[in-house]
C-alpha cells in the first residue's frame, strides 16, 4: 500500500481504529493518519477475501499489485467506493437479507467537503443521524447532493438490512452505520 501513501501497518492499523470508532459514534467526525480518507479506508477494508468496485484506476492497480483486488460491479461488490457523486445508484447496492444482513454492501464516498460543524455559511448538505451509538442526534456538514444522502437513507431503510457508508474528504471520515437513521437539509 506504500504506493498509495499508506504504510501496511502503521497506517492501516490507525485506520482501521478511526472507522471502528467512527462506526460506533456515528454521525462524529474522526481523522485518519494519512490522506485521502477514501483510500486509506479501502487501504484497511480491502483484501482478496472480498470483492470490490472502484472508478480510481490507480487504487484498483495498488490493490491489485498486492493481490488484493477482487473486481466486480457496484451491485454485486462487498465495498464500493465513490468519488463524489457515482454513476451508480445506491439503492442498488447489495443490501444483505434478514438472515444474513452482514451481506449488505459497504460503500466509500470521497465528499468534497466534511465538518462535525455545519457552517451557515457554507454550501453543502447538513446530516442528521439518530439511532444506536447516537446520544440524541449528531449534525454534521457533508459536501455530497442531498439527493445522493436521500438516496442512501433510502438504501439504508430496511434495517436490519441496508449499506454501510464512510464519507471521507481530506483526512477525515464520518460513518452512517446501516442501524443509523440519517435525514438531510440543504444549507
Amino acid at each position: 500500500m506504500r504506493a498509495l501513501g499508506v504504510t501496511p501497518v502503521h497506517d492501516t492499523r490507525e485506520t482501521f481504529r478511526a472507522l471502528l470508532d467512527a462506526m460506533s459514534r456515528p454521525g462524529t467526525v474522526g481523522r485518519v493518519p494519512t490522506g485521502p480518507a477514501d483510500r486509506a479506508v479501502v487501504a484497511a477494508l480491502v483484501d482478496h477475501e472480498v470483492s470490490f468496485h472502484t472508478p480510481d484506476d490507480g487504487l484498483a492497480e495498488a490493490l491489485a499489485a498486492e493481490g488484493r483486488y477482487e473486481p466486480a460491479p457496484p451491485t454485486a461488490a462487498d465495498i464500493v467506493h465513490a468519488r463524489g457523486v457515482p454513476d451508480w445508484d445506491v439503492r442498488e447496492l447489495r443490501r444483505g437479507s434478514l438472515r444474513e444482513p452482514s451481506g449488505g454492501a459497504t460503500v466509500v464516498y470521497r465528499a468534497g467537503s466534511l465538518e462535525a460543524e455545519p457552517d451557515p455559511g457554507a454550501e453543502g448538505t447538513t446530516v442528521r443521524l439518530t439511532g444506536p451509538g447516537v446520544p440524541g442526534e449528531r449534525v454534521a456538514a457533508v459536501g455530497l447532493p442531498p439527493g445522493e444522502l436521500a438516496a442512501l437513507a433510502a438504501a439504508q431503510s430496511t434495517y436490519p438490512r441496508g449499506v454501510d457508508a464512510v464519507v471521507t474528504a481530506g483526512r477525515r471520515l464520518l460513518a452512517v452505520p446501516r442501524s443509523a437513521s440519517l435525514e438531510t437539509e440543504v444549507v
